[in-house]
């Protein structure tokens, strides 16, 4: 794992998962922020004022929009 070099500090209420959607736009990426941050694995909800280091995630390419919707709907497909 790469760090970034960055750091994110923390409100109170936050979670990892909720720093990955902000961050990283996807709650799955909370377990690359957990193993960026083993010292924090253990606090659920965050306080406020801890310090994640963030990991470098190589993020999928997102699909072309138009691709993802089919031309018919299902229930007038042939």
């Amino acid at each position: 794992m790469t760090l970034s070099g960055k750091g994110y500090p923390c409100s109170a209420g936050e979670t990892f998962d909720s720093v990955a959607l902000l961050l990283y736009g996807d709650e799955k990426y909370a377990a690359e922020l957990l193993n960026a941050n083993p010292h924090l694995c253990t606090i659920p909800v965050f306080t406020g004022g801890e310090m994640l280091l963030l990991p470098v995630i190589e993020m999928p390419e997102d699909e072309d929009e138009e691709a993802k919707m089919p031309d018919v709907p299902p229930w007038k497909e042939a």
